[in-house]
């Protein structure tokens, strides 16, 4: 038995490598996605592996795979099926949205984007923005749920709502639901689950690529954990498990120091390239939110000296995948957007910069105080238990490490998405985490939100759903095991689908708080005086009536957002001529006629004024323009000398 099984394995993987050897990345221009053929049991992934490239269909009873008459959040959605709620809205909705591909992906799936604002009221690109997105990292597909619910939430109450009427007339909002459809596809799809990209990577770095995928052996569509008891001499000194005593049903397990446990843990599958380790290199391996510009670093093995940092994940170079560059470039050419949030799964916490340091060391003061508005406003709405940085909050929310008992300290990530939010990009970004592993509550109360908490949660409120009991199993390799534990999917990494839009309506009302906070520029009062004969001045007052500046200290230092500034525009035939033109505007006396006005802060009422010469005695039309990056674009049209 143990023989077949692991021929069968060996066998699929070499017809797999094979396979993928010859159609060499053909699928990228397949017009039949292996999601949607239907004459084929197998879902084949694209690229070029030592590995497997087709596995086992599989469809979860969590997941909706055809579109509904009604859309709803009681079960997820395939990228397809939200890709059909998108297209019906643009037909619906045509005065406030476009639908549009904003880039294909690394197999050739598009990347939709909606822009949601209202045109009669002016361009999208001339109001303040906000860009929310999901779907980054391939499994975390709770994070593409909030980014749709937003988007019907702010389509179905336009005109209703009063706020959201205004905000849509007023600001504008960007939304990617997929930044990565085919791991999400594949994660939906198949039992494989995925980080990140599907294009093959060496993650062990023993220079093939996805040669040891995860398999599942049972065949329930479900890559479950292994556990192993400990019998042999060498397995017992590497035995890094005891059943928690915390269950007394033996369910649970806890990881203690190697040779003081009595079991192995492993993922289910099988060690396909013998090198002792199970499934350390599947499907892809790339971190997108490794792969941002800002603080890159290699990815691992890339350091030559030994001594310094890498970053697991990080890519080939700074935004060496398609996902990641088609985020950065678009957001490069619409530096209108102030408000970002970038969703994953699955620690429950508003997370920010900074990624590599404090922020009392590397923020202004001014802007940390906007993201800590920002922090409290989210635990307000959402209840997480914690709102704050990447480097510190992140890495030390919970006080000492529960297997060595040394105290936690503070972890850098590199390349990473808030930080480039932030220092590059000189907006507010959050990377916000939803769900919670099923811990809702600290049974035990330790402090600690762990997996003896989520158990207890499961068994309390879920019908023990989530988790799977040990069952028997004769590994090829191991010999005897038992299969079992948490359902990766859709307990662990995403909730059950009962518990699904609490999540992300909470989520969502927050991304819909700070989209209102959005800096608005507005004129207040536009005079024209006549101080002598043929000499006039126009005076211009505007505030900022939203509640974040037109440009964040970091945003003015690395020169992403230009001061706001005033412009008087006439016919080109009155200003002909220079001292002999009909219309002169005398001051500013710069050349190109310009008021720079510096950066509006929130609240700020502001004054300037043009003085302007009139050679003739017939009025004239000119068009005031105030400009801001961030603010917004106002046009107003004025008549001097009626």
């Amino acid at each position: 038995m143990k023989n077949t099984l692991l021929l069968t394995f060996l066998l699929s993987i070499s017809i797999g490598f094979a396979m993928s050897q010859s159609t060499g990345g053909s699928l990228k221009t397949a017009k039949i996605w292996p999601e949607d053929n239907a004459n084929t049991k197998n879902y084949t992934v694209s690229g070029e592996r030592h590995g497997q490239s087709f596995f086992k269909k599989h469809q979860f009873e969590e997941v909706q795979y055809e579109p509904g008459d009604v859309l709803t959040f009681d079960i997820y959605h395939t990228p397809n099926v939200m890709y059909h709620w998108y297209r019906q809205w643009s037909e619906q909705y045509p005065d406030i949205t476009e639908l549009y591909e904003v880039a294909t992906s690394y197999e050739g799936r598009p990347i939709l984007q909606m822009t949601i604002t209202n045109k009669k009221t002016g361009k999208h690109t001339d109001k303040p923005a906000a860009y929310f997105e999901g779907g980054r990292h391939g499994g975390e597909v709770t994070s593409s749920e909030a980014v749709l619910w937003l988007t019907k939430h702010l389509l179905e109450n336009y005109g209703k709502d009063p706020e959201i009427t205004a905000l849509i007339d007023t600001k504008t909002i960007y939304v990617r639901p997929q930044n990565n459809p085919d791991g999400s596809t594949m994660y939906l799809y198949t039992a494989q689950r995925n980080r990140s990209t599907v294009r093959p990577y060496d993650v062990d770095k023993d220079g093939l690529m996805d040669e040891d995928p995860e398999e599942d052996l049972n065949g329930d569509g479900i890559i479950h954990m292994m556990r192993k008891k400990a019998e042999t001499a060498e397995e017992k000194e590497k035995a890094n498990y005891i059943l928690d005593p915390r269950d007394p049903s033996g369910r649970l397990m806890k990881r203690v120091f190697e040779g003081q446990g009595d079991w192995l843990m492993y993922t289910e599958g099988i060690d396909n390239d013998g090198d002792g380790k199970y499934n350390e290199d599947g499907i892809g391996g790339l971190d997108l939110h490794r792969n941002y510009p800002e603080n890159w670093r290699p990815d691992s093995g890339g350091d030559m000296t030994g001594r310094g940092y890498t970053q697991w994940g990080a890519g080939e170079y700074p935004m060496s995948e398609i996902e990641t560059r088609s985020t950065v470039l678009w957001l490069l050419s619409h530096p209108n957007i102030s408000v970002v949030n970038s969703l994953d799964t699955r620690v429950p916490m508003h997370l920010r910069p900074p990624s590599t340091s404090s922020g009392e060391e590397s923020m202004f003061p001014k802007d940390l105080e906007l993201y800590r508005k920002f922090d409290k406003m989210g635990l307000d709405i959402t209840g997480y238990p914690w709102a704050g940085d990447v480097y510190e909050t992140y890495s030390t929310r919970y006080k000492t490490n529960r297997l060595t008992g040394d105290p936690l300290k503070p972890n850098p990530l590199f390349g990473h998405g808030p930080d480039f939010g932030y220092f590059y990009y000189g907006a507010i970004w959050y990377g916000d985490e939803l769900w919670n592993n099923g811990a809702m509550k600290d049974y035990d109360g330790d402090g600690v939100y762990d997996d003896y908490d989520a158990l207890m949660w499961d068994d309390e409120e879920n019908g023990s759903n989530g988790f799977k009991k040990w069952e028997k199993f004769d590994h090829p390799q191991l010999g005897e095991v038992e299969i079992g534990g948490f359902h990766p999917k859709f307990f662990a990494q995403n909730g059950p689908p009962w518990q699904l839009e609490r999540w992300i309506e909470k989520q969502s009302l927050f991304n819909l708080a700070m989209a209102k906070e959005l800096p608005q520029i507005e004129l207040k009062d536009v005079k024209v005086s006549l101080v002598a004969s043929g000499e006039y001045e126009v005076s211009v007052s505007w505030t900022n009536s939203g509640g974040l500046p037109v440009a964040l200290e970091q945003a003015k230092r690395v020169k992403i957002v230009q001061e706001d500034r005033l412009m008087l525009e006439f016919d080109k035939e009155l200003t002909k001529g220079y001292e002999n033109a009909k219309v002169q505007i005398t001051s500013p006396e710069l050349h190109d006629k310009t008021i720079y006005a510096g950066y509006t802060e929130a609240g700020e009422l502001k004054s300037v004024s043009f003085k302007v010469k009139v050679n003739q005695d017939e009025p004239v039309k000119a068009k005031l323009k105030l400009l801001s990056t961030r603010g917004g674009y106002v046009e107003k049209e004025i008549t001097i000398r009626d």
